[in-house]
């Protein structure tokens, strides 16, 4: 079977999935164990760890286009991925189990995601996000990882000895099982991205449209798997901090690293659609779960039916 062959192509895209239900496994598993262990809130845990891990996939793909395709696949990586969580990712989760959104989440994380959001389009307005801009967003993280790190400190502060005593022991099996959840979701990611890319690229796509397609989707694919068997389990609050944290490590550390490495040009048509779409999508989702501190089914139904008709205005 000749490399580059549809085939191959299709049977990468059926391995990844494989791997990627597989790697959301181990890390559901392994994460609400970890925590449980070291007294952390499941959406705390969602927000950092796991979030930053299934950030990996829009790391990768965004620097490897950008220093071997063009600087288009990376932002239109990044864009597409993050409005894939909102509308796919929390949209699918909420339609299989209604989520409380924790008062943590709302007053403390979700600000950062409605900053994140603005900034990209601020710094990307003038049709180039440089070296000044990296370090505005990557000064943006700082501040969000400070935030995220006194609330840590402050929740550990608060537990007794007499919790303390009741909290299991932490385990080396659940630190590999998050380890093998995350090299799980990473390389089946990285399976179905280049199965995807390459049926795309050979109809005659455009770059920008891989990358706010299949990209998009293909880098979200480890929040999708990772939020959906959350809310099989009832972790309703892992699957919301797992997108947002998300959303703010994609534009503060991806692309900001990204527009170090070499500048990203922004193009009208991004700045014309979908900036005004990432900012259109945060700020509903925003509005959903202030409106009754969860996303219930008619939410997540919501969401995925303004998903599909973004994709369908990508389409040429």
């Amino acid at each position: 079977m000749p490399l580059g062959s549809p085939l191959t192509e299709i049977l990468l895209l059926a391995a990844g999935v494989v791997l990627l239900y597989a790697g959301a496994e181990l890390l559901v598993d392994g994460a609400a164990d970890l925590a449980l262990a070291v007294g952390l809130k499941a959406s705390t845990v969602g927000v950092t760890v796991v979030a930053f891990a299934t950030t990996a996939p829009e790391l990768f793909v965004a620097v490897l286009g950008a220093l071997t395709v063009s600087t288009d696949i990376g932002l239109g990586a990044i864009v597409g991925s993050n409005i894939a969580n909102i509308g796919l990712v929390l949209g699918i989760a909420a339609l299989i189990r209604p989520m409380d959104v924790s008062d943590t989440v709302l007053n403390h994380h979700v600000p950062f995601m409605v900053l994140a959001a603005l900034l990209l389009v601020a710094v990307g307005w003038n049709g180039r996000i440089g070296a000044v801009d990296a370090a505005i967003l990557l000064s943006a993280l700082v501040a969000f990882t400070l935030v995220v790190m006194r609330r840590i400190r402050r929740t550990q502060s608060g537990i007794t000895a007499a919790d303390r005593e009741e909290m299991p022991d932490a385990k080396l099996r659940d630190v590999a099982a998050v380890l093998g959840g995350i090299v799980a979701l990473v390389l089946g990611s990285r399976w179905l991205i280049e199965g995807g890319r390459e049926l795309l690229a050979a109809a005659g796509y455009s770059d920008l449209f891989i990358g706010l397609t299949v990209l998009a989707i293909g880098t979200s694919l480890p929040e999708l798997a990772a939020s959906v068997v959350a809310a099989v389990r009832d972790e309703a609050s892992f699957s919301v901090g797992n997108v947002v944290g998300s959303n703010i490590y994609n534009v503060l550390a991806v692309i900001g690293i990204l527009a170090l490495i070499a500048p990203v040009d922004v193009s009208p048509g991004v700045r014309a659609f979908e900036f005004p779409m990432l900012v259109g999508f945060t700020v509903l989702l925003v509005g959903l779960m202030y409106r009754g501190r969860r996303l219930s089914r008619l939410d997540g139904g919501v969401l995925v039916v303004a998903y599909a008709v973004f994709v369908y205005l990508l389409f040429p």
